[in-house]
């Protein structure tokens, strides 16, 4: 019989489980997401999460290109948004996104509204997960299809901060300073 790991350590020595992350809930992920000063300032909002699909939205109005359409480069930034989250929230809590590549077809140009982004997998796996995104006007038309791969990193943890919490679980106060 094995001794229960009692450092205080989160187990990330194995790989992560392909059919989902135990202990950790879609909520949690979305809720411990630094805040993107891009998405903000191009009002990307985040529909609904699940390990399922990730759907995110963006006005039109403020990401036009000169003549009033959508800007392609908009468009890109709506996908990789909602495909990132979506790797996230497959590589929680013991790997993170980094997208690694991204192509995007534009079908039909849109001068006003929203554009809403649907992000599914292709493929999530240990090291790498690809997303599908199919972006739509307010009518539910095609306006753009993407897809994006991204590389799942581990995270590294802050020892700081493992000290800490052992400190506290074990109810001690005093400073290792």
């Amino acid at each position: 019989m094995t001794e229960p790991d009692v450092s205080g350590r989160p187990d990330v020595s194995g790989r992560p489980d392909v059919s989902g992350r135990p202990d950790v809930t879609t909520e949690q992920v979305i809720a411990h997401l630094p805040p993107s000063v891009l998405d903000q300032r191009m009002g990307i909002e985040i529909v609904e999460a699940t390990r399922d699909r990730v759907v995110a939205r963006m006005p039109v109005e403020g990401n036009t290109q000169p003549l009033g359409l959508l800007h392609g480069g908009a468009s890109c930034v709506l996908a990789e948004s909602a495909g990132s989250i979506a790797a996230t929230i497959h590589g929680a809590p013991t790997h993170y996104a980094v997208g690694v590549e991204i192509n995007c077809s534009h079908h039909r140009g849109v001068r006003e509204g929203f554009v809403t982004a649907t992000a599914t997998p292709i493929r999530a796996g240990r090291q790498v997960a690809t997303y599908h995104i199919e972006i739509v006007d307010d009518a539910g038309r095609s306006i753009a299809t993407a897809r994006l791969t991204c590389l799942l990193q581990p995270v590294e943890i802050d020892e700081t901060a493992i000290r800490a919490v052992g400190r506290a679980s074990s109810g001690s106060t005093q400073s290792t300073r």
